[in-house]
């Protein structure tokens, strides 16, 4: 049986992570479009933000684990891909149990939610908030960096209603 190489591997899970974030987008639009000119209160409309946001990233993760276990468990796998696998898997974890953790943090210091996108580039923070003070902004820089590990010219903050 033929081995994947590690480039068509990426491109797969590129293209299943693409596909996940098109189709939370197909089902924003069309649950917006589904409303027929009904407003609906701002709050359930940010509470819905983050709670889409929050599922199509569980899935997405879901997925991405399972595909490294799947590798893991592949008798085909080489000893070097399941490495890179289980330490890819772990750092996946490790990723998403400081995430959890910031947001929870986050929501601790009085604010009704956030959510944490993070990128090699930089860690983008959703805050439901009309508007932040400097103070603000600068508790949820704090911490950020604190528990990310960040510099804080890589963070951006973005409030939201």
């Amino acid at each position: 049986m033929k081995t994947m190489s590690k480039k068509k591997k990426i491109i797969i899970i590129s293209v299943m992570v693409a596909l996940l974030l098109i189709t939370g987008y197909v089902n924003v639009a069309l649950n917006s479009s589904l409303s027929d000119g009904v407003s609906t209160p701002t709050s359930t409309t940010s509470a819905n933000f983050y709670a889409t946001y929050r599922a199509e990233r569980e899935a997405t993760r879901a997925q991405e684990i399972q595909f490294y276990d799947s590798i893991i468990a592949s008798a085909t796998s080489s000893d070097e891909a399941k490495q890179e696998a289980e330490a890819n898997k772990l750092a996946l974890i490790s990723q998403m149990e400081k995430e959890l953790v910031t947001e929870g943090i986050i929501r601790g210091k009085g604010f009704s939610d956030a959510v944490i996108t993070s990128s090699d580039a930089n860690v983008n923070v959703f805050v439901q908030s009309a508007e932040l003070t400097s103070v603000e902004v600068a508790q949820i820089a704090s911490v950020v960096t604190e528990q990310l590990g960040v510099e804080i010219d890589k963070i951006v903050i973005i409030p939201s209603e």
